[in-house]
């Protein structure tokens, strides 16, 4: 499966600018005031560390698509 789409999901909590997810994958996100996904990022090629990120959030804001 390849990661195609990232985004920040606010829809039922907000993003707490944490941090985390920079630093699990700076390449990706970045923090300057509430996350943001960097463009022209190859996503797939940071699949682990996007996952990791999602999954560390604190308040489940990161969202990734994935297909075949």
């Amino acid at each position: 499966m390849k990661i195609t789409r990232v985004w920040l999901d606010e829809s039922t909590d907000e993003c707490t600018s944490c941090g985390l997810c920079e630093s699990i994958a700076p390449s990706v996100f970045e923090v300057p005031d509430k996350m943001i996904v960097n463009e022209n990022v190859d996503f797939d090629a940071f699949k682990m560390d996007i996952k990791d990120a999602a999954d560390s959030c604190p308040v489940g804001v990161i969202k990734y698509e994935e297909v075949d």
